[in-house]
């Protein structure tokens, strides 16, 4: 969590412009982010079912101000509250991204800092963004890697007796949304807001419902050459069951039924249970590894 009074932390090796001026972003600036989203190459966007316009007036998300031009902007939302990634940051090129990111990350976590705090965590996809993080005090603490998985032939995995696959219902969400907090630490849930965003974007929904009880889920979005399995949750309490691994089979054939043959998921670097669920079911890394930085 944030604490009143935590230091501020200069990564700005110069001065910065006296004309650059932080101020929360408003809707009338949405052209100007799209602008710098499409046109400028130093962009980071989170990984996850939401554009980054899609927080726009939402609180912790700031702009840089250049005489009413947008040369920067920064988005910390909270979702689920307590929890605040990094859902974007970008700049014009004009700017270096210590001078973009120095005022609006002092703004921001101002802004956090004033209210009840929060986590702030970043997935640093873009090479040039780990410097400046680490020199804000942020520090990483795992990494996300990469699998794949090509499918030539796929032995069937039966669900436990007493469970049954089925596909998801807008209905369900409401428990997936619970299934999801009792599967994941803090940090790595979703709140049903994003839940209802994801399913609206599947290829495949399926969960694993135990006696009427939702107990897991999948959700999973598709591409030309396969699927990508975008998240996959077991109450802590049912793992070890193969209820995992019967969701991720029962996608499987879902998918090469569509004549789809290959999927990629992400996962911890240090989710032992989850690697071994998918080394076991024949994925393998690809090679690609993101650090994840937190701010304590």
């Amino acid at each position: 969590m944030i604490p009143l009074s935590h230091p501020s932390h200069n990564v700005n090796s110069g001065m910065i412009p006296v004309s650059l001026h932080p101020r929360p972003a408003e809707p009338a600036d949405r052209e100007q982010i799209a602008d710098l989203l499409y046109f400028e190459g130093r962009v980071h966007r989170h990984l996850d079912w939401h554009t980054a316009l899609d927080w726009l007036g939402s609180p912790h998300f700031w702009t840089l101000d250049d005489h009413g031009r947008v040369v920067a902007a920064l988005a910390c939302p909270q979702d689920p509250p307590g929890i605040a990634w990094l859902r974007l940051f970008a700049f014009h090129s004009q700017l270096s991204g210590p001078e973009a990111w120095a005022p609006l990350w002092e703004a921001v976590r101002g802004e956090i800092s004033q209210t009840e705090g929060a986590l702030v965590a970043a997935i640093a996809i873009k090479p040039w963004l780990p410097n400046i993080l680490v020199n804000s005090g942020f520090a990483q603490t795992q990494s996300i890697v990469l699998l794949e998985w090509t499918l030539s032939f796929l032995e069937p995995c039966a669900a436990p007796s007493g469970v049954v696959i089925r596909p998801m219902r807008p209905t369900d969400l409401p428990a997936v949304a619970q299934t999801d907090a009792a599967a994941f630490d803090p940090l790595w849930r979703n709140s049903l807001g994003t839940l209802e965003k994801a399913f609206s974007q599947a290829i495949i929904a399926t969960v694993a419902e135990d006696a009427g009880r939702v107990i897991g889920y999948q959700i999973s979005t598709g591409n030309r050459s396969g699927g990508h399995l975008a998240r996959l949750g077991v109450r802590k309490e049912a793992q070890g069951r193969g209820i995992g691994s019967a969701l991720v089979s029962d996608f499987a054939h879902r998918l090469s039924s569509r004549g789809l043959l290959r999927i990629t998921v992400n996962t911890q670097a240090d989710n032992l249970a989850s690697l071994s669920l998918y080394k076991k079911m024949g994925f393998v890394r690809t090679g690609e590894e993101y650090p994840v930085f937190v701010y304590q």
